[in-house]
């Protein structure tokens, strides 16, 4: 739903079968005020990851040559960039600091497969910018488009999401921060049966609706950007999960430009006791959804969900693996 550059889970059933959660950390986004501002809009994410992944190799042209020293030493595609000469290597500006020091050796710490080992490096001295390289292709962040759910005024809070950034192992990756940018969304790719669509989004790079600060098992949440406005977004409280009902209900989502609409569900199932916080199925009722995504696409998820006038959850997903290409790379 949130599209990015590794790997997400996302709803690949159409018209029918949605998870939510209702779950709010109170590490994030407290909601103990009595309303919040209903999202539905959508949003662009970069977060920084606290992990540096190798995802190619690449040569360094030297005076004596051209050559690639992780390549050399045994590093491969795949692997996680953990230390180097026992420093933290938590973004890729971090290789370049240690890379600038003159050190005898350097030795590499690398997680593959979940298991740490140890290689020695010989970098190699690039003769253009004259600066020491390693000869890999790396990412530190991820890109991608979203759902907010709702703001928290009283606390400048924001939610968003309803899933986590999950790697390919579907582990909760750790953030580093990040930025949330406004988005719009100029086109929808409808979902058929077997075959998830998508929404096609830009990001609003002079928009800021604020920092992430957490990505966990309900979602990414955050700070929110003082000079955001929400005004003009909708007041509303927060139901508890005995209230939720099988029968009508509403999700808030954007499927052109940058504001919500309302579209008619229906939930069909409710498991207050679920232990993943995927509390209710709903299905797609709204013959205009319907005709112009197929049901909930990629993108969607963290568009909240209204039953009698109160917030009661947030679509998320949890049927399927794609891939997203790299977006963010770094040559060190």
């Amino acid at each position: 739903m949130f599209y990015r550059k590794k790997f997400f889970r996302l709803i690949c059933i159409i018209l029918v079968v949605v998870a939510v959660t209702l779950a709010i950390p109170s590490t994030a986004a407290s909601a103990s005020e009595d309303y919040l501002y209903l999202g539905g809009f959508p949003a662009g994410f970069m977060l920084n990851t606290k992990t540096v992944e190798v995802i190619g190799m690449c040569d360094v042209v030297t005076e004596g040559g051209v050559r690639s020293p992780a390549r050399e030493a045994g590093i491969k595609t795949g692997d996680i960039i953990d230390k180097i000469n026992g420093k933290e290597i938590d973004a890729s500006t971090d290789i370049n600091n240690i890379l600038a020091n003159e050190y005898k050796k350097y030795e590499v710490d690398i997680i593959r497969g979940g298991e740490s080992l140890k290689v020695e490096v010989d970098p190699a001295k690039d003769m253009s910018s004259g600066n020491k390289k390693l000869g890999v292709l790396v990412k530190d962040s991820i890109n991608g488009i979203g759902t907010v759910t709702y703001i928290d005024g009283l606390h400048k809070k924001f939610a968003s999401l309803g899933h986590p950034v999950s790697d390919t192992a579907n582990h909760v990756i750790e953030i580093n921060g990040g930025t949330v940018f406004g988005s719009l969304i100029y086109d929808v790719k409808k979902g058929v049966r077997g075959t998830p669509g998508e929404l096609r989004g830009a990001f609003e790079n002079g928009v800021v609706i604020g920092n992430a600060k957490v990505n966990c098992p309900c979602g990414v949440f955050g700070d929110l950007n003082e000079k955001f406005d929400y005004s003009g977004l909708l007041r509303i409280t927060k139901a508890s999960m005995d209230e939720v009902q099988i029968g009508t209900a509403y999700i808030y989502t954007t499927i052109y430009g940058k504001s919500a609409e309302k579209y008619k569900i229906s939930i069909i199932k409710v498991d207050k006791g679920n232990k993943e916080n995927r509390n209710f199925v709903i299905k797609i009722d709204d013959e205009k959804l319907i005709a112009a995504t197929g049901g909930i696409v990629q993108g969607m998820s963290g568009s909240p969900i209204v039953q009698n006038g109160k917030l009661i959850g947030a679509v998320t997903h949890v049927y399927s693996i794609i891939r997203i290409p790299a977006m963010a790379i770094e040559h060190v």
